[in-house]
């Protein structure tokens, strides 16, 4: 299933797999999804999330506190796919992938019916092995760059990028922020002479004056950290919580038109 956004801007959802709980987070997806998300990013939990904010990272400790392992994000995304064509990414470090075993998470990934992987700490430079693996089980890779990357970093990871590129709003970690940091726009317009792919912002992006700006400059916002917020600020009653949140975001946006250039 090819990753596709169906409105401007398209929603990547974000959700820790395992908090609280596996069988609430399979809730959670499907009632992202029932709210409007084109790709879930499912989460696998790790001890040193360097590149997430406090929430993320609160979230990630209570899934493995829990025994929360990428075997069972696996099994999240099983039974995801038995209800929904929603796009599926596995949003990991490299460190868990590795413990597993690099070709055997592709092709477990793969079975699972998983589209893609991005893993937020491996260089392109250094991915050989990683976009092998990739290529063989027909999945998806998908990389970061950063208001930081030179010209010359956003083309090499363009040409290896698969079903949409991940544009960081900001340096720093994820979290909600005020505002969106205007090197966003300036980034996905840089990005914009290597690549026809979709274009999504992270990292910052949390309410629906958000969201909505991104959309006028890129073709997806992802959602993480607000998300994971209402999670835990919801005991008993995540999956409504955050389709309200998410039907709030979503609710006003128009199908999505080809792109001009």
């Amino acid at each position: 299933m090819a990753i596709q956004f169906h409105k401007r801007p398209g929603l990547v959802a974000y959700i820790t797999c395992g908090d609280p709980d596996v069988d609430t987070a399979i809730r959670i997806i499907l009632a992202a999804v029932e709210a409007g998300a084109d790709v879930i990013e499912l989460g696998v939990p790790f001890s040193d999330p360097v590149a997430d904010g406090p929430v993320i990272q609160a979230a990630s400790e209570r899934a493995l506190h829990g025994g929360t392992s990428v075997k069972d994000v696996l099994h999240v995304a099983r039974e995801v796919r038995r209800h929904t064509d929603a796009g599926l990414i596995v949003f990991s470090y490299m460190n868990p992938l590795l413990r597993y075993g690099l070709e055997k998470f592709c092709a477990d990934a793969a079975n699972a019916g998983v589209d893609g992987v991005l893993v937020t700490d491996l260089p392109v430079e250094e991915a050989g092995p990683y976009l092998a693996a990739m290529s063989k089980h027909n999945l998806d890779p998908i990389f970061l760059v950063a208001p930081t990357s030179p010209d010359a970093r956003l083309k090499l990871i363009a040409e290896h990028s698969r079903g949409f590129v991940y544009a960081v709003s900001r340096t720093g970690v994820t979290g909600t922020r005020q505002e969106v940091a205007s090197d966003a726009r300036d980034l996905v317009k840089r990005l914009r002479q290597f690549t026809k792919l979709p274009i999504a912002v992270g990292f910052g992006v949390s309410n629906a004056e958000q969201f909505a700006e991104v959309g006028r400059f890129a073709d997806a916002a992802v959602i993480g950290s607000a998300i994971m917020q209402r999670v835990f600020d919801n005991p008993g009653s995540e999956p409504e919580a955050v389709k309200a949140f998410l039907r709030g975001l979503t609710s006003s946006m128009k199908p999505a038109a080809a792109r001009k250039g």
